[in-house]
């Protein structure tokens, strides 16, 4: 989890002939191999980020600070925009349990209040983890801090039994870098591997009925320590040990983009059977290239029927953990930002960033020519019920696809060059329920696969 200080960083022959096959997706369409998804923007769509997410039977959702709340912007901001919180720091173990045995709820208890006032979900944030841990916990011995961990565990689970939608049980056990390896802590030096296991049954004998997460950062995209996270999820699916959900805390940056397999990744978590949570989102940077960002891994998880949430760790740039790489969807002064406007048309709502004149776009995909070792696709772009001046559309390869050449467009690429951020080229004014198109030569490299259309945003 983040603190408020600086977190760790981190061919087959074809016959040649011209194939056609169209798909239609709405202004939050995805496009995959087995099928579309269509998620069309209408006038009645929902007009706030928690609104859209849950017409998807999602949630979306903010990290807040008890402090804040009496500061009415962001109150006001929480109340209309989110259906979900999660506390920033007033859960931790030094937050509740800062001498032993002795418990303190009162800026959690806040949070709760005011959440349940909304009918908000409410994440757990976090009952295990070795960072903002007072000290007696390190001073134990090994019997005193497995009681101790499963003390705390009980407690505070229990004084919060019914309220709480999820609890991020244990967070950031693993590694970074290429090991895989459990990273060192209180817990792990002294307690071994078997801490998190054990973590995790306490928790459902404490409250049977909240889902029971694991939660980490790094692991977006398919490396050593997501590797390992899968491995130990995997085996306590087999096992029988409670899981339900893996939370991906997805903190981006120009070093540390979206990965290209990011929903890919979460895909495979979501086919052991648990669900995948987006549990501390932010994207520092800003303009288009932060919300094409932020379109991305909201799209991604609307491609992933288990993905269940998504949760943007706090409501505006100033309060960001990361403020000076401006990473939320609000400015300071709480205005909206193009990532916010990608946000929300990704989740199919509406007035974002159609300056209220109702300017929309949707778009279809079909290939049209295909070879022995590549194929054509066409997009086609179609304004909504009133003109636009501009749209733009991402394509998001598999991971062995290349492309060799587009037209009618003015492509860009992220830095992993498997997805592409296509705009006008003279094409961009268009009248209502007009169309232009732009296509795209893919070398297939062995995979036939259609590439991900992304929602068409418009201008």
């Amino acid at each position: 989890m983040v603190i408020d200080a600086c977190h760790e960083e981190r061919a087959d022959q074809r016959p040649r002939l011209p194939v056609r096959r169209a798909f239609t997706l709405g202004v939050a369409g995805l496009l995959t191999a087995a099928g579309v998804l269509t998620l069309a923007g209408t006038a009645s769509a929902a007009s706030t980020l928690g609104g859209a997410a849950a017409a998807k039977g999602r949630y979306f959702g903010a990290a807040v600070a008890a402090n804040h709340l009496g500061e009415g912007q962001y109150a006001a901001t929480l109340d209309t925009e989110f259906n979900a919180v999660t506390p920033e720091n007033e859960m931790k173990w030094e937050s509740v349990e800062s001498s032993r045995n002795s418990f303190n709820f009162g800026a959690a208890d806040q949070i709760v209040s005011h959440a349940q006032g909304k009918s908000m979900k409410i994440r757990g944030h976090t009952l295990v983890w070795h960072s903002q841990l007072p000290g007696w916990v390190g001073g134990l011995g090994a019997t005193d801090l497995r009681s101790a961990m499963n003390n705390h565990i009980t407690k505070v689970m229990q004084h919060y039994q019914g309220k709480i939608y999820a609890w991020d049980v244990v967070n950031e056990a693993f590694q970074d870098g290429g090991s895989g390896a459990r990273r060192s802590s209180p817990f792990q030096d002294k307690l071994g591997d078997g801490f998190i296991e054990e973590a995790f049954r306490t928790a459902r004998a404490a409250d049977p009925n909240a889902k029971l997460c694991y939660n980490d950062y790094n692991t977006d995209g398919q490396n050593a320590k997501s590797n390992a996270v899968y491995a130990m999820v995997k085996d306590f699916k087999a096992r029988g040990v409670p899981i339900d959900c893996v939370g991906f805390q997805s903190h981006f940056n120009s070093q540390s983009p979206v990965p290209g397999d990011y929903q890919q990744n979460l895909q495979r978590f979501a086919d052991l059977g648990v669900d995948v949570q987006i549990t501390e989102l932010d994207i520092e940077g800003s303009g288009s290239a932060q919300a094409d960002s932020y379109r991305r891994v909201t799209q991604a998880c609307l491609a992933v029927s288990r993905c269940t949430g998504i949760t943007v760790w706090g409501i505006p740039d100033k309060y960001s953990w990361r403020a000076s790489g401006t990473p939320l969807l609000f400015d300071d002064n709480y205005g909206k930002k193009p990532a916010y406007d990608a946000v929300l048309a990704a989740l199919g709502g509406s007035g974002g960033g159609d300056g209220g004149g109702g300017r929309s776009c949707t778009v279809s995909y079909a290939e049209t020519q295909r070879w022995g070792d590549r194929f054509n696709g066409q997009v086609t772009v179609r304004a909504g019920s009133s003109a636009i001046s501009g749209w733009t559309v991402t394509v998001t390869l598999r991971s062995a696809q290349t492309v060799s050449a587009t037209w009618n467009g003015s492509p860009s690429w992220d830095s992993s060059g498997k997805v592409m951020t296509m705009k006008p080229n003279g094409n961009g004014n268009l009248g209502a329920g007009a169309s232009t198109s732009f296509g795209f030569t893919v070398m297939a490299n062995g995979d036939w696969s259609a590439p991900t259309i992304g929602s068409c945003t418009a201008s």
